[in-house]
Formats: C-alpha cells, structure tokens, sequence
C-alpha cells in the first residue's frame, strides 16, 4: 500500500485527504477507486475506518478519504454545520480523482458511514454520475425527522421556539446562539455517552456550533433524491432498533431506490456496537459489492429474452433454453 496526504479544492477551499493506493497499481492498468467522507462530526483519520479500507486495499481498490470543509486538516468554517455543502466536497473528491493517472475515473465508488456520513455518499451519488456504485452504513434519510426522534414531543416542541427566537435575534442583531453539536443539535444517546469507538478523533471537533445548523439539516433529504442512483448501484446498511439512525430510514430508501440494490440489517447489536461485532462480515460485503459494480471489466451486455424458447443448434443436436 501507498500513501499519500493529498489537498484539493472545494468551492474555494483547501480540503486534506489521504489518498491509499493497492499494491501493484501501474501506468497500464489503472485502479477502481472508493471515495469516503467521514460520518457526523467524523474525521478522515479516525480509527473506526481503517477497517474498511483495509478490506477495499486488499481488493485491489483505491480508498480516497477526506476531511469535509473546516473539519481536521481542511480550511473553511465547521461552526455552521450544512451537510450539504460535505455532499460539494464529495462531488470535488471525485474530480480530484480524474487527476490521479492510477485511478480509473469511469469506476468511481462513494462509501459513508454513520448518519450525515452514509447520507452524504447517497446524495454524492445521486448527484454525480462520476459514482458507479454506493455503500451507506447507518445512514439516515430526513435530517428533520432524524434530529425530532432524538426528543421527546415536549423537547421537541421547545427546540422549535428555540430555533424561532434565534432566528429573530440572528434577523435583528446579525449574531444567532452557539451550541454544542452532540447535545445542542443532535441528542447523545445513551451509548453514545459512554463508547470510546470515536475518542481518537472525539476531541478535535468543533465545541461549539451555530445552533441554526439546526435549520440547515432540516432540509436535509437523502430520501428525496436516493432513486437517481438507479441504475447505478445502491448498497445501505443498518441496525435493526437503531437509537441513533432508525433503522426505516434505511428501509425507506431501500424500497425508493431502483436496481441494483441490496439492504443489510445488522441484528442483536446496537449502532456502535455493530462496528466492532459485524465488521468482520460486513467489510467483506462492501468489497463485493464494489468489485461487482466498479471492477468487473470493460464489457457489459445487456440482454433481454422473449419468454419463447430459444433453440440453439450446432450441427448435430438442438439445445433448448427456455
């Protein structure tokens, strides 16, 4: 393996990536290549990942991973937290990658992990063609939905007069409220309070955020767009009773996306947990699915057969196919 920290622009902004190239690659075969931005308040070089792109490595496929704007070794604000302008950067990863004479730009794979994390890769690839094949993990479909079930109806009544008198004092003084991510936008489950999965990069995100953040998740819809894939293919991955991204958002998007498709519900484990419990099966099934989508050659046939049977002669007997 080879490993290079890259920079590369988005919308005006210096973004770091690391850039991890198979062993093997060569002027006259260039790789398929997986593009991976890290989850909500996730960074590029978070522990969590290697796993992953461990697995994607030994397949023979490039992993480009990357810090979102403003986030670990990228420039830009991260104290208005708009997941998307991450689905822009990841529109701009693929673009870099055009660049790298060892990657194939024509099998290009998005891969994400973890709430905004799987829905940015679902976005990037509904909107950028350049993505041949799409994995999320975890991810959620309706940022307003996915920040309301977070709360109780009386939490969540209150954090919607919250939202409106902050948008008057923003309207009347320019300056609106800062919050902390974990609890002033979204809510920290139980689990989330006590797991160590992220502690390596836990302490190098942002403290305080704008709590209009809020507002620009709202409109935040993997849902909405996820049928655009098709008939790129689509990979989502959940946990059955997730506290943290529920589990029908991955159900949802399943049942709006066309073909190719394949929905992975992960049992008897909790969201953090399943990293740790499932990792040894999962990985191997996101290398498949990108193998099969990004790395299956240069020919594609497509065939469609009439229900008559087809006879196949070749001089001495008669084969039916029916």
């Amino acid at each position: 393996m080879r490993t290079e920290q890259v920079r590369f622009y988005s919308h005006g902004s210096a973004l770091a990536g690391t850039l991890m190239l198979p062993d093997g690659p060569s002027a006259e075969r260039s790789v398929a290549a997986v593009v991976q931005g890290p989850g909500w308040l996730g960074l590029r070089d978070a522990k969590l990942y290697q796993p992953y792109h461990d697995a994607l490595l030994g397949a023979g496929i490039a992993v480009l991973v990357f810090d979102y704007r403003g986030f670990g070794d990228s420039e830009g604000d991260a104290t208005y937290l708009d997941p998307r302008t991450q689905v822009e950067d990841y529109i701009s990863a693929a673009t870099y990658l055009e660049t790298r004479p060892e990657v194939d730009p024509r099998r290009l794979g998005a891969f994400g992990s973890g709430g905004t994390g799987g829905g940015n890769a679902i976005m990037a690839a509904a909107l950028d063609p350049r993505y041949k094949a799409m994995v999320a993990q975890v991810p959620i479909s309706d940022g307003r939905d996915w920040l309301h079930r977070m709360r109780r109806e009386h939490e969540w009544l209150e954090f919607l007069e919250e939202l409106r008198l902050d948008r008057i004092e923003r309207n009347k003084t320019g300056k609106g409220a800062m919050v902390a991510p974990r609890d002033g936008i979204m809510v920290r489950t139980p689990e989330r309070k006590v797991t160590q999965v992220k502690s390596d990069v836990d302490h190098r995100i942002p403290e305080l955020v704008s709590l209009a953040s809020a507002e620009a998740i709202f409109e935040y819809r993997p849902i909405d767009v996820v049928e655009r894939i098709a008939p790129r293919a689509a990979m989502f991955i959940c946990v059955e009773n997730d506290w943290t991204t529920p589990e029908d958002h991955s159900f949802a998007m399943y049942e709006k996306a066309g073909s190719p498709k394949r929905l992975v519900v992960q049992t008897g484990t909790t969201h953090y947990g399943a990293y740790a419990q499932y990792r040894d099966v999962v990985a191997p099934m996101i290398v498949d699915w990108f193998q099969r989508y990004l790395v299956a050659g240069d020919i594609a046939v497509h065939e469609a057969r009439p229900e008559a049977v087809i006879r196949y002669v070749d001089g001495t007997s008669e084969r039916q196919d029916t």
